[in-house]
């Protein structure tokens, strides 16, 4: 009886000792994890791919290839796409999210360029064989070169309309704040960067680690111009209800269009006839 009273302890001292150890060990790898991220940050937000693209008249029939030079001496390339048909004397500045280059978005061009619009389509620095690396300022500063080429082309902001897509609705929502186009286009916005990241990387302190701020409801709320928002209510990447989140923000934006089944990167949210249509909705109430 004496055995058993002294051995009985034992097992619960073990289980416990058990349980420190793997609780350490999971917190040593969740603090390598968050040092690895906040080193690595950017690598994960920005994600050029593709290399320099071929020339836009090799795209797209008719396209031309421009040079677009930033307030901080970044070089960039893109491509000025002209209309098709009837032209609206009107531009459409394109910010492209988050991955790959303007080769990518020649679907998108195509499709705007048939509505009669001109379209201008480029790289962020570190995109597309551009030189620098990507960070929120530089690509505010990027979007200012190129509404910069717009205007130099005889665009000014009454024929001027912004289409952003994913991080790059950040991008032009943030540029809408200091130059109001005359739309506003955002598809697949997402509330804030680090409401993003908290969705994909829950057990990480995203807040706290974050350079990158991109605070898209904040900023929307202060965008005069008449404002878009399409949803794709099965979005894997930007959740359906932070996009919303983005439209309430606006406190009353022209149209807020929800695609049923529709994905991040499906072609139907991307460049389908509904957001093509619904973009042209919006430049008929504002040109």
């Amino acid at each position: 009886m004496s055995s058993t009273d002294a051995s009985t302890p034992a097992p619960r001292r073990h289980r416990g000792g058990r349980a420190l150890i793997v609780a350490a060990a999971v917190a040593v790898v969740l603090v390598v994890v968050a040092g690895l991220m906040w080193a690595m940050q950017r690598s994960v937000i920005y994600a050029p791919f593709g290399g320099a693209p071929p020339t836009a008249a090799d795209v797209i029939e008719g396209a031309e290839d421009v040079r677009l030079t930033t307030e901080d001496g970044v070089d960039l390339g893109g491509w000025f796409v002209p209309p098709r048909d009837e032209d609206r004397e009107a531009a459409v500045l394109v910010t492209n999210g988050n991955a790959g280059n303007r080769e990518s978005r020649a679907p998108l061009a195509r499709a705007l360029a048939s509505e009669g619009f001109s379209v201008l389509l480029f790289d962020y620095r570190g995109y597309g064989g551009n030189e620098g690396s990507p960070s929120e300022e530089g690509l505010a500063a990027d979007a200012r070169a190129a509404a910069d080429h717009l205007a130099a082309r005889g665009f000014d902001a009454d024929r001027t309309l912004y289409f952003g897509e994913s991080l790059g609705a950040a991008v032009a929502t943030a540029l809408a704040v200091e130059r109001p186009p005359a739309g506003l286009f955002l598809r697949s916005p997402f509330s804030s960067l680090a409401e993003l990241g908290e969705v994909h990387y829950p057990l990480l302190p995203v807040r706290s680690m974050l350079w990158d701020r991109y605070p898209v409801t904040e900023q929307v709320a202060r965008v005069e111009s008449p404002t878009t928002v399409v949803i794709g209510d099965v979005d894997a990447i930007v959740p359906a209800e932070q996009s919303h989140a983005v439209a309430l923000a606006r406190g009353g934006p022209f149209e807020e269009v929800v695609l049923s089944g529709a994905d991040h990167n499906d072609a139907e949210l991307v460049h389908g006839p509904e957001v093509i249509g619904a973009f042209t909705r919006l430049a008929d109430h504002v040109l």
